[in-house]
């Protein structure tokens, strides 16, 4: 028979060694997520320069690099594919849609150039990574996501994740988000065969508007948009891409 002293003090190193040992196990975890970070960084660093005659440009500037490098991409995959998380590719997240390929969020990121300050409109939330990316660099962004259960998931993810500076509105996203327009940049993070005229109108005159252009079963341009003093757009087709088709029909 144990006496009860001993067994009390028993009970106590036994959660004080369990808790250390979970303790260790998330530090273990949390640097090989860093480890993970760290490559996919390098890995879209050479996408960048290979792809420097489409882009125009042969490196991601600091700030877009380092938003990358803060945003943990496996909290915004499903638990499943945790392993795959920082593979520089899309992946699944359910509803027909996908989280895109890092190199392409941080692209869009970095074209749309924008100010610290800035106020961003995001069309297509899916899980919230491009928006938690966009956070780390501006002042606010307001996404928008056709599909009720990922616009809650990623509501929440976001709040969780301590994203104080982006809003989430569940609706069609071509019709934008008038009532806190214009905005500085806005993101489309779904192809299109034309650019909705109502997201044009919501751009700030000396904006970018970043979408992919092109139907479903051909090949997309990353399409860039600049809107100029004097209500005038220029644009430019700069990578092709392959992105799910925008919908104005709420699910």
């Amino acid at each position: 028979m144990v006496p009860a002293g001993d067994l009390m003090k028993h009970v106590l190193m036994t959660i004080l060694l369990s808790n250390a040992l979970l303790t260790v196990a998330l530090v273990a975890a949390g640097g090989e997520w860093q480890q993970m970070r760290e490559q996919m960084i390098e890995e879209i660093k050479q996408d960048m320069y290979q792809a420097r005659h489409y882009t125009g440009r042969e490196q991601f500037s600091q700030r877009v690099l380092n938003a990358m490098a803060r945003v943990k991409r496996h909290e915004f995959v499903p638990e499943h594919l945790n392993s795959r998380a920082y593979g520089n590719y899309p992946l699944p997240i359910g509803d027909g849609q996908t989280i895109s390929q890092p190199f392409i969020v941080a692209l869009m990121t970095e074209l749309l150039d924008v100010e610290p300050g800035a106020k961003v409109l995001e069309i297509g939330t899916g899980s919230g990574y491009q928006a938690a990316v966009l956070a780390e660099i501006v002042g606010e962004v307001f996404s928008v996501e056709i599909v009720a259960s990922l616009a809650r998931s990623a509501l929440t993810r976001l709040v969780i994740l301590g994203y104080d500076n982006i809003q989430v509105r569940y609706g069609d996203g071509m019709l934008g988000w008038p009532e806190e327009a214009p905005f500085d940049g806005i993101i489309v993070t779904a192809a299109g065969v034309t650019i909705p005229d109502t997201l044009l109108d919501q751009l700030a005159p000396g904006g970018r508007l970043i979408m992919p252009v092109g139907a479903q079963d051909e090949v997309q341009q990353l399409r860039v948009i600049t809107k100029s003093a004097d209500l005038s757009f220029t644009e430019r087709d700069v990578l092709p891409v392959r992105f799910v088709p925008i919908t104005d029909e709420k699910r």
